[in-house]
């Protein structure tokens, strides 16, 4: 049985775990007997760096397809084993392309592309153009919000697409949990534990900075972790001086001599500004200037402490999924393949109060799912907080 041909890719910041979400989907296909035509292997194409290779996928001089790769058993064999992922990934956003960043043969027909703004081209119907003539019957698009955002819209004009969320800071809008939030979690936790030992020797304060433009998650889910750990996050402009004789007060009240704060690089204290830096991605997002720098200079300034500033950012995204992603992942995967087969989508699997599900993938003119502050954050104390939790999820 021929089955339907799949489509995969991975958009986005790459997180431990998207590799194996890749194979689940390919045995998932597999195990259903969808296979490619002469062979015996499934009918899964892999294509290469996200939504840009789905811009750029071509036929060369030879009619081979460009951008893509025909996966097969002996090459997804081991790939769940690693981080990563194999199909690489881009911040490409079709629907609001520049003329000079669209492939060589798209620059001559961009006055055939509709106008998305100023000097911005919409090229989403090459998109759908070049997935229809590979024989894509389903596209499994595996990212954060701003790639299942564009994944909502390619379905709104009219191709079946299914989403899995992946994101360390857990804030597509939708699911309880993405991929990749526990093993950032966990090293995060690791990393700030084994500073304990640097930060006594020599009585300072350590200022972490952690993933988490617009959500706290990755900051407050690594406190509930270390009971010792103050947090800030994007939701609450925070009051410095209160931190900073919290801070203080936890140096002083320490054996070692030593505190410690993580905050999410787009969290800021009351009053405060982080200018951005460099230029735009696709999607508009620019770098926020350090945060942890900036905090740690105004402890110093304020207590008369030494400090250390360091961040816990790409290392995080690093490394094999632990135990618990890759769990998600073969879920997730597999949940996918049973959409598309039932014939659902335009959904994202995802995780709702507590249990596997399916929704809408998520609109891209929402803004990012946030921590709810009156909750889940206890602003006194510049800590997560665990009371009235009967019922919630386990997730954040």
């Amino acid at each position: 049985m021929a089955g339907k041909h799949i489509g995969v890719l991975t958009g986005g910041g790459d997180v431990p775990g998207l590799n194996a979400a890749i194979k689940s989907v390919y045995s998932t296909a597999r195990d259903r007997g969808w296979m490619r035509g002469g062979s015996s292997n499934a009918n899964v194409t892999g294509i290469l760096r996200g939504w840009k290779g789905a811009l750029q996928m071509a036929r060369d001089q030879t009619g081979a397809w460009t951008d893509v790769v025909p996966l097969d058993d002996a090459r997804v064999r081991t790939v769940d084993r690693y981080g990563g992922t194999f199909l690489h990934t881009s911040r490409t956003r079709p629907d609001r392309m520049r003329r000079a960043e669209l492939p060589a043969r798209l620059q001559n027909r961009s006055a055939e592309l509709p106008r998305a703004g100023e000097d911005l081209l919409d090229a989403t119907d090459v998109v759908i153009e070049n997935l229809t003539e590979l024989g894509i019957d389903c596209l499994i698009a595996i990212g954060g919000d701003d790639t299942l955002g564009y994944a909502h819209t390619l379905s709104a004009r009219g191709f079946p697409v299914v989403g899995i969320p992946k994101t360390m800071d857990n804030d597509v809008n939708g699911t309880e949990y993405s991929l990749g939030f526990a093993t950032a979690i966990i090293r995060a936790v690791e990393f700030i534990n084994r500073q304990r030992t640097h930060l006594g020797s020599h009585e300072v304060v350590g200022v972490f900075r952690i993933f988490g433009r617009d959500s706290g998650f990755t900051a407050l889910g690594t406190g509930m972790a270390i009971s010792d750990l103050r947090c800030v996050i994007p939701e609450h402009a925070f009051d410095l001086a209160a931190l900073c004789e919290t801070v203080a007060r936890d140096h002083a009240g320490s054996p070692g001599h030593y505190a410690m704060v993580l905050c999410s690089e787009g969290a800021i204290w009351k009053g405060g500004k982080l200018v951005e830096v460099g230029p735009p991605d696709a999607f508009g997002h620019r770098h926020k200037q350090n945060v942890g720098e900036a905090l740690a200079d105004a402890i110093t300034h304020t207590t008369g402490l030494p400090t250390r500033a360091q961040d816990l950012a790409y290392d995080l995204r690093s490394g094999d999924p632990e135990p618990f992603d890759k769990i998600i992942a073969n879920t997730f995967g597999t949940l996918a393949i049973e959409l598309a087969a039932q014939g659902k989508t335009g959904r994202m699997v995802c995780i709702e109060k507590g249990v596997y599900a399916d929704t809408e993938l998520p609109d891209p003119s929402r803004a990012p799912r946030t921590v709810d502050v009156a909750s889940d954050y206890d602003a006194a104390r510049f800590r997560p907080r665990f009371t009235s939790r009967f019922g919630r999820t386990i997730f954040l």
